[in-house]
């Protein structure tokens, strides 16, 4: 069976991980989220998966290559073009992106599923296909119900009493929303559908297509599913993701490593001297990182790879990307530390080396810088804020 999964996004709202990692690749506990995705869509079989790409298209490429290790087939459809030497991506949208593909070759001739490349999610997807061809539909919504108080922070979909599609609401009040079903972002599609989708020009299926679809009175449906689904489509979202997955709450991600006391993994070879820390689990903590004595982790937290904790820094319900150092006494709360930012839960971000404050957390891959200057305590002091 086929599938595509959309992959061609900037992901503005992941920033400043998105930099340098396409949405798509953002770890899930040092292992990408759309790998995640690549083994439901194997388990439920569809093993035929064509991918859009565009932003730091090659990072996904050279990472899931042809697919074959993965126990399925995976081709790429480059949304862009070299400009002075350089790829420039350019995405078409997610139908405009479908589109391309089958005016190059026909490849969707049968029921197809798409889902976005950055979420989490452990959906039966044998039951959704199952349900869709039963309703005889062209296109298919899978929902999800969330209460009342959050269907501000969703794109809601109204259906009538046989799960046809009547409207949309993009982030309603609680006052006004007419439903508390919300769109996941994945969709279940017969070739049909490329009867209602322009040729060469950029175009949205939610934006799009499914107006189009409501409009004209097409067996349009949804249907609302009960499974575990964490959208990455901002910074306080993949700070949930971790979180859920290191409490256990996704069924089909593992915690990696081994667990060397309760709710405590690690990868190897971790240097540490356990009975000179403070951990709390759950805690990840990968291998070839470095905790010194007098250091505290409470969890939920992921210290990365190759990192190095100096002596009575605290990482509380905190985040810390690969190859990064912590000065000593550093105490971080509710941060995401990546590169040269730390970023509070909310998605506000220090550039770290713009306020002189790369000595204080680091690289561990470069020299230590020298001690830090007297006026730059303030900023020391806003940065270990755990607000």
């Amino acid at each position: 069976m086929k599938a595509m999964i959309l992959a061609a996004g900037k992901g503005t709202r992941v920033r400043p991980i998105t930099y340098t990692i396409p949405k798509p690749m953002i770890p899930i506990l040092q292992k990408p989220v759309m790998e995640f995705l690549l083994e439901l869509l194997r388990q439920h079989g569809f093993d035929q998966i064509m991918v859009n790409v565009s932003h730091l298209a090659n990072e996904i490429e050279s990472y899931f290559r042809d697919g074959q290790r993965f126990g399925v087939q995976i081709a790429y459809s480059f949304e862009g073009s070299i400009v002075d030497g350089e790829l420039k991506g350019k995405a078409m949208g997610s139908a405009g992106g479908m589109r391309r593909i089958q005016d190059f070759s026909p490849f969707f001739d049968d029921t197809f599923i798409v889902l976005c490349g950055d979420a989490l999610i452990d959906l039966d997807l044998t039951a959704a296909v199952k349900w869709h061809r039963e309703k005889g539909s062209i296109a298919t919504v899978i929902m999800k119900s969330v209460p009342r108080e959050d269907v501000s922070s969703y794109g809601v979909v109204v259906t009538d009493e046989t799960g046809r599609i009547k409207a949309f609401q993009e982030k309603p009040s609680v006052e006004e929303a007419l439903s508390t079903d919300i769109n996941t972002g994945i969709y279940i599609f017969e070739p049909e559908i490329f009867n209602y989708i322009p040729s060469g020009m950029e175009y949205d299926i939610g934006g799009d297509l499914f107006p189009k679809l409501v409009e004209i009175g097409a067996p349009f449906y949804g249907i609302s599913m009960d499974f575990e689904w964490v959208d990455i489509g901002k910074v306080p979202d993949y700070w949930q993701a971790i979180r859920d997955v290191l409490s256990g709450k996704v069924k089909n991600v593992e915690i990696p490593g081994h667990e060397v006391a309760p709710g405590i993994y690690t990868g190897l070879n971790v240097a540490v001297n356990w009975d000179k820390v403070n951990i709390q689990g759950p805690v990840y903590i990968g291998g070839m990182t470095k905790i010194e004595d007098g250091a505290t982790i409470i969890g939920p937290a992921m210290i990365g790879p190759s990192c190095h904790i100096c002596r009575n820094a605290t990482v509380d319900n905190s985040v810390i990307f690969e190859y990064s150092r912590l000065g000593e006494n550093v105490r971080l709360v509710n941060k995401l530390v990546f590169g040269r930012y730390c970023v509070d839960k909310d998605g506000a971000s220090i550039d770290l080396q713009a306020a002189a404050l790369d000595w204080l957390i680091t690289d561990t891959r470069q020299t230590l810088p020298a001690a830090p200057p007297v006026e730059h305590r303030a900023i020391v002091e806003l940065l270990s804020n755990g607000s």
